[in-house]
């Protein structure tokens, strides 16, 4: 699967991971796949990845999650939590459903 073009992510976000990682090398992490679909996952955190198509976690041994793509990690949020905010709330409207 292809990611779309990488987002380059708030400086702030290292952080975050770094405050984690001093807790735990366990996270618990939300994701976007590469086709939209949200997955979850448990990673030994064992640092990021530099690739030509951005920065990633590695997941699952082989699988790994790119940064940008990331809505929580331990419950907090990430560069990807907007969208995620966006896409569970983009069945709401102002009408509440009712048709005029």
């Amino acid at each position: 699967m292809q990611y779309s073009q990488y987002t380059p992510i708030d400086p702030d976000f290292y952080d975050i991971i770094k405050t984690q990682t001093k807790k735990s090398r366990h996270l618990k992490v939300f994701f976007f796949y590469p086709n939209n679909e949200i997955g979850q996952g448990e990673v030994e955190y064992s640092g990021t990845l530099k690739e030509k198509e951005g920065e990633f976690i590695d997941l699952f041994g082989d699988e790994k999650i790119r940064l940008d793509r990331i809505i929580t990690i331990n419950g907090n949020p990430g560069p990807a939590f907007d969208e995620y905010d966006a896409y569970a709330n983009a069945c709401l409207s102002c009408q509440a459903g009712y048709d005029d």
